[in-house]
């Protein structure tokens, strides 16, 4: 009667506000009271009949590679190297897929390549799909370019990551690939306890039970650090919860996830390499930045015969100082959503398919306020004055049809094609004054303010992603390739967060076409790629948000492991050129000229692993990983020289319950820059922290 109700009074994106409103105040207590429900009645069932069921439903992992087939660009990390990296970054565990450079901030803050530059701005982050269980994050035009720290990357089950258009499979912001976490299923209590550098501390709990047809499962960590520059500690928690049963002959897995983030945030120090001077280095020139963010997720996967539906409800919000702009505003945001995807599966002999669906609703709402004036030049403090900046509301809904073919062409070789085609609807309400006045509707000096409102306004996005490829067995491996399209629609902050006198931004999405070759086995992976990019969205030389860009990327990417005796070997290694395809001014002064590589896009990256079992009992492993050198500004005047890095990490299962590990992060303590960036006339950079050690337990309870 509820949803009804909202339904009933109100039409088209009012009855999405509503209900979204309605969703966030009912949607987890709904969840845990339908699971609740589900086992005290089984539970009881089982108890009038005098029987015990003992039964546990076992799933599969929600794979990616049970969508795309075997060809492709597609790295998968493990539960055993999760826990053996015991990342305190994501950086640390991606970093050791090929064509992947995470990019570390301050804290948990990051930015993204894959197989691609590292792009920066707010819309940035649309590039990359971030998933979980197969399903995105967040909504849609509404994601956050620090993203991962959203993921429970530190207790995954498995981390799979494409490299490569995706788009044809997973949908829109899989512009250049994709990373998917598996959400653990505990089945043994676990304990660990970690301290480390710079008053590091972390503690992981897991454990799960089944009875009665359910099986249970909960996994918790929780981190806190005081950080190695001044006024850069943060805490944070996660936590998975998961529930496996059978239901009238449906396969259930329901999973929740929460997240919470408080952190106090460095700045660039900023000086031609400045990350090699003491001083400097462990400096903070914004102690008074901050960013709190939380996240809340909720889905079911349904399955039976060759049914898979997939409903799913989140939750976010996050409030930050933007310590990078001048007068410092404060961002408040969040979005509520919800949606189901739904697929079918079709056996027809030599060909393989499925067909299916996704429906996804959304409410969005960000504000911009800066409390004090603007300290700097008279055209500073003019331009960029105090009060609300932005407040809006925007509501969307997606619309997603799809399907993945593999034909059989005979024992040996197979066509593989995939098409899917999305609608995205964004409605945009202004709750401020239209126009680029102060929050008074007075204007500003020199020209006008920075900050320019558009009229509320609705926008629409038909993008169509498609991949075909073929792929033949050979006696040593699997030889394929294939041509695939990617989309990505413009983000909410693109469209309606204007600078300066825009009043429209009138964006296209932005495509990707790619052409890929490669080869694999269970040891060696080679793939080589060429690249296009269209309607490349970017910031001109009048701070307008346009899509009238253009790239191109050719690369090469190997990853291979070679075991001898109690001794194996990893490398993972790319050689790219990522360059514009156009000659542009954009903001910043900078002159873009075409065959100009992308700025923070180096030729190589490349991580080795030596491991060696010392023991049955006792292992350890030496790493190196190298970033090339690369331009730090899109006019290529500027660049940074690269680095290597060793870390070293030692685990010895001390008894049938209790294993110890040691790590050494930066082992030859060398001053690199994690980021190396130039704006506004100088060098600036995220100093690497020094040598740092981590010694853990980690003990099963049951």
């Amino acid at each position: 009667p509820v949803w009804s109700r909202a339904f009933k009074n109100n039409t088209g994106h009012k009855a999405m506000r509503s209900f979204t409103k309605l969703l966030r105040g009912m949607w987890i207590p709904s969840i845990l009271l339908a699971s609740a429900a589900v086992i005290a009645d089984e539970a009881e069932q089982a108890q009038g009949q005098n029987e015990t069921i003992e039964e546990v439903i076992v799933q599969g992992l929600s794979s990616l590679q049970q969508r795309l087939g075997e060809s492709g660009s597609i790295s998968v990390i493990d539960t055993q190297t999760v826990q053996d990296v015991a990342a305190t970054h994501p950086s640390e565990v991606l970093n050791r897929v090929p064509g992947v450079w995470i990019n570390r901030g301050s804290g948990q803050e990051h930015l993204t390549a894959i197989r691609s530059g590292v792009y920066t701005g707010s819309g940035a982050c649309g590039e990359f799909a971030l998933l979980e269980d197969g399903i995105p994050l967040r909504p849609q035009g509404f994601c956050n370019i620090n993203n991962l720290f959203e993921l429970n990357l530190e207790q995954a089950q498995a981390v799979e990551v494409w490299r490569g258009p995706a788009s044809a499979v997973l949908g829109g912001n899989a512009l250049h690939g994709a990373i998917n976490v598996i959400s653990p299923v505990p089945e043994r209590t676990t304990l660990g306890i970690e301290v480390g550098s710079y008053d590091f501390a972390r503690v992981n709990a897991a454990g799960g039970f089944s009875q009665g047809g359910h099986t249970l499962g909960a996994s918790f960590v929780g981190t806190t650090t005081n950080g190695y520059r001044d006024n850069t500690g943060y805490g944070q928690q996660k936590t998975s919860l998961a529930h496996l049963t059978e239901i009238s002959g449906w396969a259930v897995k329901n999973q929740f996830t929460a997240t919470l983030l408080n952190q106090e945030t460095g700045a660039y120090v900023r000086g031609f390499e400045a990350y090699d001077d003491a001083d400097l280095r462990s400096s903070n020139p914004n102690p008074e930045a901050f960013r709190d963010a939380w996240s809340m997720r909720a889905s079911s996967e349904w399955v039976k015969d060759q049914w898979t539906i997939k409903p799913y409800l989140r939750r976010s919000q996050m409030t930050f100082l933007q310590h990078f702009l001048p007068g410092q505003p404060l961002e408040k945001n969040d979005q509520t959503s919800g949606g189901v995807i739904v697929d079918f599966a079709i056996d027809a002999g030599a060909t393989q398919a499925n067909v299916g669906g996704q429906i996804e609703l959304m409410s969005g709402a960000l504000n911009e306020f800066q409390e004090g004036p603007t300290v700097g030049s008279a055209f500073l403090v003019a331009t960029r004055p105090p009060g609300l900046h932005y407040d809006y509301e925007v509501d969307s809904y997606l619309l997603a049809g799809f399907y993945n073919l593999q034909h059989s062409l005979s024992d040996s070789l197979r066509v593989l094609h995939s098409l899917r085609l999305e609608y995205l609807d964004y409605d945009y309400a202004n709750k401020h004054i239209v126009g680029n006045t102060k929050d008074d509707g007075t204007p500003c000096g020199f020209g006008g303010c920075l900050y320019s409102r558009p009229a509320s306004r609705t926008d629409s996005f038909t993008n169509v992603g498609a991949r075909l490829g073929v792929e033949k067995d050979l006696s040593a491996g699997l030889l394929y390739a294939s041509v695939s399209s990617g989309f990505r629609p413009p983000q909410v902050t693109e469209l309606y967060r204007l600078r300066g006198g825009q009043t429209i931004a009138d964006l296209d999405s932005e495509r990707l076409t790619a052409f890929e070759a490669g080869f694999k086995n269970e040891a060696v992976a080679v793939a080589a790629f060429i690249e296009r990019t269209r309607d490349f969205l970017f910031r001109d030389a009048e701070a307008f948000n346009v899509s009238d860009g253009r790239t191109r990327s050719a690369g090469v990417e190997f990853s291979g492991t070679h075991a001898v005796g109690r001794h194996e070997l990893q490398l993972s290694a790319t050689y790219a050129k990522h360059q514009y395809d156009f000659t542009r001014a954009a903001t910043g002064r900078e002159q873009i000229v075409d065959g100009n590589d992308l700025d923070s896009a180096p030729r190589w990256i490349a991580h080795a692993a030596w491991r060696m079992a010392i023991s049955d009992t006792l292992d350890q492993e030496l790493e190196v990983n190298r970033v090339g050198s690369y331009f730090v500004n899109a006019a290529n005047t500027a660049r940074y020289k690269g680095h290597y890095a060793v870390n070293w990490r030692m685990q010895w299962q001390a008894s049938e319950s209790t294993e110890l590990s040691l790590r050494v992060i930066n082992v030859l303590n060398e001053r690199y820059a994690d980021r190396a960036d130039f704006a506004f006339g100088s060098y600036r950079y995220f100093p690497a922290m020094p040598r740092q050690f981590y010694l853990g337990v980690r003990m099963t309870l049951d």
